[in-house]
């Protein structure tokens, strides 16, 4: 996506979440200018991937950390709400912790603001306590 092209901002979001699904990393962060607002609140000692990002760079670590220590199993989206230039949505995924072999299942809130067809604020919560039990060891 070029932020010359005019893109309505649940394109935008809903392209994001299809090459999130095919992990599609180059198509990812061509979603991106390479200034932006990103953050997933948490432990940033225990799940490295966590935490702010403000670079393109920085997301590409997001996700290339994400996935050397997670596989994901499922995903869904259960709502989006559009107003304006921002999405929000909701939903739930289950993952299995390389590390632990742990199987992890949360819900989601996402908050997506869009300008000139690039994301540039991101939000994730997501159930950051489950996440720690997973990641553990001996819970």
């Amino acid at each position: 996506m070029k932020a010359t092209e005019s893109y309505s901002p649940i394109d935008v979001v809903l392209s994001y979440y299809s090459a999130l699904g095919e992990g599609n990393i180059e198509k990812i962060i061509a979603m991106f200018p390479e200034a932006l607002d990103w953050y997933v609140p948490g432990d940033e000692t225990i799940a490295p991937w966590l935490g702010a990002r403000n670079t393109c760079d920085q997301v590409r670590e997001f996700f290339e950390l994400l996935w050397q220590n997670t596989e994901a199993v499922s995903a869904m989206i259960d709502h989006i709400a559009v107003v304006g230039n921002v999405v929000i949505s909701s939903g739930n995924f289950v993952t299995r912790m390389v590390k632990t072999e742990k199987v992890y299942k949360s819900l989601f809130f996402t908050e997506i603001t869009i300008v000139e067809g690039l994301i540039v604020k991101y939000r994730l919560l997501e159930d950051t306590l489950g996440l720690v039990r997973a990641l553990d060891d001996g819970l």
